[in-house]
């Protein structure tokens, strides 16, 4: 059988020159019943997948039927049948035979131009990734989107370099090759396995937009010769850019109406991390500031200065007063607090108002719609309703009651920059995150998009700065405080091109349409780029209800600074609010946390390994290579690290890069989970070897005993540095007790247990600071003899 079998193929015509694929997938051609793969106008094109056809495959009678090395896959007849899809998958997967053009198909049925490209590198690795058939673009021609908090991610790059007439295997296995495998969510790659010509730097570019689980981007960890990676280095720069790019973070400029609740700290203390911690990446990263301030112009103002019986100035004067000092006592580190009364402000307005008028996008004629006052905004008909106890209508969205107007005012051409944000915002997916709220806003952009009235009549709003050249308009309030981004980096002056556009905003989700479809607009429309990042975040309720003057539950934000600390507070709300969605506030839960995340948990292990009783000599100790090896495993008669130890060292080891990635995604409330994850670990590992119960007299237990705090010593100064952004004087407090200098608190110096790998730690034999007290006391003093009595 098998001479026969080598005579028919012989029959058939020489074998080609490349050798003969694995048996490892069926392939379908397009139109027959068969399974096999038929040679049509690509039959002189190779297979880049490096798939064959069963042997038990036959094609239709009379039809020749070619050798496998000339048989063209699903792959290469791309061009001929754009969309299919191959009879495998549909087999396995119930999918039809073909999809549309442009859907999301499986990597190995990706399809590329002319079929001559080895398929991407990402579709040999498991599970499948999700890809995209490009459309409409030439040969060679391709760009890569990814997107940080989608299942799915778009890949759309160059094939990698492969010989002419070799399958992809032979590429793959010739030496260096990709070897890919998943473990615990990451991709982890040897510099080994690498192809020839390809740049480490590149492939960990590449490796780090791949998905981790759920979905969520994750740190691609390379491993090199040298041992294993330490995330001591590197994280200086950031996604956004490179570190010596300045960044400007801002909050919303608030109303000055009512005076500030949480809601309002919580916006300023989301974009105070941000930049704390964009601070902390080294020194070309300092180049971070934060601005905020305080919203004064518009309708809303005039009339709660009416109802309150005084002028419009000094209500602002007075509210603004409150903003800045709830700020200060809070210790948001603003460089700029920006009022829109200001003169500066008004010249920035002026300036911006002309570049729009000289580019012919802004006309005057009548505008009529229904106008929400407290929305500062016009709503169509589709966004007005009525609702039981209300006598007239209302906004759908909000609940604000609306009046019908009709004035003449000047006019933004809006309607032409709908195509420009659609693509902007598809070929920019972080450019607004959660990914949630970018849905929405290109949600928005399905609908037609009306022409924007940014003016209205000075008898009507007299309290605003008045449109240059007709004083008989006021500056839409909304044009007049989207420009305040601009004014807190020296706009109009030539100086704001060095910070524009690498601005990120921090905004609440009522006011993502504003900063997501106006805003971009008028920029683009005066020659300006987006702003880099919009930051969005939902609100938060009381005991499951909206916060309501009229329910009267409005949390104030400074008898909760007072009562939790400046420092419990601020960690309250970063750890507990989560940005996709509306988070609940009551004082039980602010108690619980508190005492067990930083009382408990932190402070009692920084107690516990600075004592007098464990640490006698108050120092930094030293640590022991040969208690604890390198390597888990290791024999030796004085070892004595556990498997869980090794678990410890890896899970710290980690937390700085996982921490800022987890900041870029604007996801820090989970950055703080994952800290205090760690932080209970170590809590477990000072327990499990209860250095309490060792002597420093004894030969054996004495070296184990300065590696064990040593190791919890290091871990907590890894804590501290990376809680900084989020509780700037407790972080300070631990540092200090610990003997680290200012200068060594940047995540550029973060350098992770250097004597496990082999190095050298400044810190060992360091005498520890001054003793604080307790880091964080307990909130609950109900339970405190319990704490105390199970510390000591």
């Amino acid at each position: 059988m098998a001479e026969s079998g080598r005579a028919r193929r012989q029959d058939r015509g020489p074998r080609a020159s490349r050798a003969r694929p694995r048996r490892d997938r069926a392939c379908g051609r397009p139109g027959d019943t068969h399974g096999g793969c038929v040679a049509r106008e690509a039959a002189a094109l190779p297979c880049p997948s490096g798939c064959e056809v069963p042997s038990a495959c036959r094609a239709p009678a009379g039809r020749r039927r070619l050798p496998p090395g000339d048989r063209p896959c699903h792959v290469s007849l791309q061009a001929a049948r754009p969309g299919f899809v191959c009879s495998r998958r549909r087999r396995l997967e119930g999918v039809p035979r073909r999809v549309p053009r442009g859907a999301a198909v499986r990597g190995e049925d990706r399809l590329r131009p002319g079929g001559t490209g080895g398929p991407c590198f990402l579709s040999a690795l498991r599970p499948p990734f999700n890809f995209l058939l490009p459309s409409g673009k030439p040969e060679g021609e391709t760009d890569r989107q990814t997107d940080r908090t989608s299942k799915k991610m778009q890949c759309q790059g160059p094939a990698l370099p492969r010989a002419a007439g070799r399958r992809r295997s032979d590429v793959l296995s010739a030496g260096s090759h990709w070897l890919a495998r998943k473990r615990r969510g990451a991709l982890r790659m040897r510099r080994s396995h690498v192809l020839p010509g390809r740049p480490l730097a590149m492939l960990r570019s590449a490796a780090s937009r791949l998905p981790g689980r759920g979905g969520v981007l994750r740190a691609c960890a390379l491993r090199s010769p040298a041992g294993p990676r330490r995330h001591c280095a590197g994280l200086a720069g950031g996604r956004d850019g490179a570190p010596d790019v300045r960044a400007c973070f801002t909050t919303p400029i608030f109303y000055v109406n009512a005076a500030p609740h949480i809601g309002h700290l919580y916006s300023a203390l989301l974009a105070d991390a941000l930049c704390r911690h964009r601070r902390l990446r080294g020194p070309g990263a300092a180049a971070a500031r934060l601005s905020t301030g305080t919203d004064e112009h518009g309708l809303k103002i005039q009339q709660a200065a009416a109802a309150a019986g005084v002028a419009p100035r000094e209500l602002c004067d007075r509210v603004s007063a409150q903003f800045r000092r709830l700020f200060r006592d809070a210790g948001v580190s603003s460089a700029d607090f920006i009022r829109t009364t200001e003169p500066r402000h008004r010249r920035a307005v002026e300036h911006f108002w002309g570049a729009l008028q000289a580019r012919g996008l802004l006309y005057k004629g009548p505008y009529g719609g229904w106008y929400c006052a407290s929305d500062e905004c016009f709503l169509p008909e589709s966004k007005v309703t009525r609702r039981p106890g209300h006598a007239g209508p209302v906004s759908a969205e909000s609940g604000h009651p609306v009046s019908w107007t009709e004035e003449e005012n000047y006019i933004f051409r809006l309607s032409r920059f709908r195509e420009p944000l659609q693509r902007w915002l598809r070929a920019d997916p972080p450019a607004i995150v959660p990914e949630p709220f970018r849905l929405a806003a290109l949600q928005w952009l399905e609908d037609e998009l009306p022409d924007l009235s940014v003016s209205r009549r000075s008898s009507h709003l007299h309290w605003g700065i008045p449109v240059p050249g007709d004083d008989s308009q006021t500056v839409y309030v909304w044009l007049d405080a989207l420009v305040n981004y601009l004014t807190v980096i020296g706009y109009p002056n030539a100086e704001f091109k060095s910070w524009w556009p690498g601005t990120c905003h921090v905004i609440g989700k009522d006011i993502l349409k504003f900063h997501a479809i106006y805003w971009p607009a008028l920029l683009l429309g005066a020659g300006l780029s987006p702003p880099r990042r919009i930051y969005v975040h939902s609100h938060w309720t009381v005991c499951g209800q909206k916060m309501s003057k009229s329910l009267g539950n409005v949390v104030e934000p400074g008898p909760c600074l007072e009562r939790y600390s400046v420092d419990g507070f601020r960690y309250f709300l970063l750890r507990q609010g989560v940005p996709s969605w509306d988070c609940d506030y009551y004082d039980e839960k602010v108690v619980r946390l508190l005492d067990s995340e930083l009382a408990d948990a932190l402070g009692g292990l920084l107690s516990r390994c600075t004592a007098s009783r464990v640490n006698p000599s108050g120092t930094y100790p030293a640590f022991c290579a040969a208690c604890f090896p390198r390597e888990p495993g290791t024999e030796g008669r004085r070892a004595r690290a556990q498997a869980e130890d090794y678990a410890l060292v890896s899970a710290v080891a980690a937390l700085p890069q996982q921490v800022a990635d987890l900041f870029d995604n604007f996801q820090i409330y989970k950055a703080l989970e994952a800290v205090s994850s760690c932080v209970r670990l170590t809590n477990g590992f000072v327990h499990r070897h209860a250095p309490w119960k060792l002597s420093w007299e004894s030969p054996t237990d004495g070296p184990w005993l300065g590696t064990v705090l040593h190791v919890a010593l290091e871990c907590l100064r890894v804590f501290g540095t990376l809680l900084q952004p989020v509780t700037p004087n407790l972080a300070d407090k631990l540092l200090s007790r610990l003997g680290v200098s200012d200068a060594e608190r940047g995540l550029g110096e973060l350098r992770f247990l250097p004597r496990f790998y082999g190095h050298q730690c400044p810190f060992e034999g360091r005498r520890l600071g001054p003793d604080p007290g307790l880091l964080f006391p307990r909130l609950d003093q109900s339970r405190a003899w319990l704490v105390k009595a199970h510390r000591t």
